[in-house]
């Protein structure tokens, strides 16, 4: 007899009332929300909340996304499977983990050693083989890996770093939070058409600024 999942109802209760609400439609994306063992990412303090709506303290002044704005960015992406995608600040891994249900191959990029080491070693233990973490400057992209099919930066800045945009694939997406100010931005979206990026607006998030080279 197998064992029983003791988070699917939560996991199923968090589509229901907060991912669906917000707009998220794709049913791919909607199963690797009701897949991904969210709870594995965060401090065992948090377990009880890991299901709850709001983002959540991952250490070295980070937090994981609140779950409905991370599904919001995910269906942006446009992912049917077969992609290539670059996430540019890793945090704990569990933005990776959806992702990596999504696509071909996902690469992610975090600066900070302890958060690196940490989600790669979870991703690891939950059989995420598709997910690969590396440490470094996100800004700069993985050019070694590119061209990418989509790009997901979990992170405030001014613009898109230009590396991003030279990694991007012509025809792929690309969402990010843009905004002056270091925590108040809005969420954008877009597509490369014919070497230029068309973006538009998803409203406005609150994230922790890009840092690095071309932030």
């Amino acid at each position: 007899m197998s064992e029983v999942d003791p988070f699917a109802k939560a996991r199923q209760a968090l589509v229901e009332e907060s991912i669906l609400p917000s707009g998220v439609t794709d049913q791919r994306v909607l199963k690797a929300f009701l897949t991904v063992p969210r709870h594995e990412f965060v401090f065992p303090e948090y377990t009880d909340q890991a299901y709850a709506d709001g983002p959540l303290p991952i250490g070295e002044g980070q937090v994981i996304t609140q779950p409905s704005l991370a599904a919001r960015m995910t269906q942006a992406l446009h992912l049917q499977g077969n992609e290539r995608v670059l996430e540019v600040g890793t945090g704990c891994g569990y933005q990776a983990a959806i992702l990596s249900l999504l696509a071909k191959a996902m690469y992610t990029i975090e600066r900070l050693p302890a958060l690196a080491t940490s989600a790669q070693s979870v991703l690891r233990r939950l059989g995420y083989t598709n997910a690969s973490v590396f440490l470094g400057d996100g800004t700069k992209g993985l050019p070694a890996y590119a061209p990418f099919d989509a790009i997901l930066v979990t992170a405030g800045g001014k613009r898109i770093p230009q590396p991003l945009l030279e990694q991007l694939k012509e025809g792929g997406y690309v969402v990010m939070p843009i905004g002056e100010d270091r925590t108040r931005h809005e969420l954008q979206a877009g597509r490369k058409m014919q070497g230029t990026l068309h973006l538009h607006n998803l409203g406005a998030v609150y994230f922790v600024p890009l840092i690095g080279q071309y932030a």
